[in-house]
């Protein structure tokens, strides 16, 4: 079936671009939704009177496009995370964190638009990141992997010992069991007693 997009949507196309899709994905999810017009020449005279509006918002896109490429390329993206003294990261650093760290400085870009080199990186140093943009616009988006201060196994004991001597001891209160030594002996002075046989 031939239809004609009302709107961008993904995997399909954008605006005012005539698509051919399967007749039960246009009846039973595209029309519904007002997502898509069927084409005829009814259709066809409308879009060729939102050509002009059409056009705008694709150039307004394009704007967009180039202002976001320009924020990705003007800075280095640095990511802090926990490695070990070999350089080799205890995570990985994915197109979701990089999302997230973008986020964070106030640029909103769609994880799957973000290609990192080998799907994760797993140590530390810089790398280059594509991010697609739009049409066949790609920023280069540089990224610096940093080591995060982990203590290591020794300084953690170390200071878990530490915490241990500074630790005031906890006095047992009468509703809590006692000691398996205290136990015994209160059982065989019970027996002494003739309280228990």
């Amino acid at each position: 079936m031939k239809v004609i997009l009302n709107q961008d949507i993904p995997n399909l196309g954008e605006i005012g671009d005539i698509k051919e899709v399967a007749a039960g994905y246009a009846r039973n999810y595209l029309l519904p939704k007002k997502l898509v017009m069927v084409y005829n020449e009814k259709s066809a005279a409308m879009l060729q009177k939102r050509q002009a509006e059409i056009l705008a918002i694709k150039e307004q896109k394009r704007l967009a496009s180039r202002s976001l490429k320009e924020k990705l390329e003007a800075d280095t993206l640095v990511i802090s995370m926990p490695a070990g003294s070999n350089g080799k990261l205890y995570g990985a650093v994915t197109n979701h964190t990089i999302a997230d760290e973008l986020l964070k400085k106030g640029i909103e870009v769609d994880r799957k638009k973000i290609e990192v080199p080998g799907r994760s990186i797993k140590s530390v140093g810089n790398y280059k990141v594509a991010v697609k943009l739009y049409e066949k616009d790609e920023a280069a988006l540089r990224v610096s992997i940093e080591a995060q201060a982990v203590a290591s196994a020794e300084e953690k004991k170390a200071g878990e010992g530490e915490a241990k001597k500074h630790r005031p001891r906890r006095q047992r209160t009468e509703t809590e069991p006692a000691t398996a030594e205290e136990q015994a002996a209160a059982f065989e002075a019970a027996v002494n007693r003739g309280q228990l046989s």
